[in-house]
């Protein structure tokens, strides 16, 4: 008896869940320097450039998760 079957590649269901974080983490990143520029403008290049340096590390994760599947391509459910 089986009770469920998977074919074919399943990377896209595994980049769209690892993709979840990072749009998760570039929200707060923005989110909350948006909200330090406002209470301190005159601090506005250092937290542009802390936003910046967020961004690519949240985003550095997704790049891993589109690369992952080219990396081991054949550890999918075949079914």
């Amino acid at each position: 008896m089986v009770l469920a079957e998977v074919f074919g590649n399943v990377s896209a269901i595994g980049y769209g869940l690892s993709a979840i974080g990072p749009g998760i983490g570039v929200g707060i990143v923005f989110g909350q320097g948006v909200q330090a520029i406002a209470r301190q403008p005159e601090m506005y290049n250092i937290l542009r450039q802390n936003m910046i340096l967020g961004f690519v590390f949240a985003e550095a994760l997704a790049i891993i998760g589109i690369v992952m599947p080219f990396v081991y391509p054949n550890t999918g459910f075949n079914g």
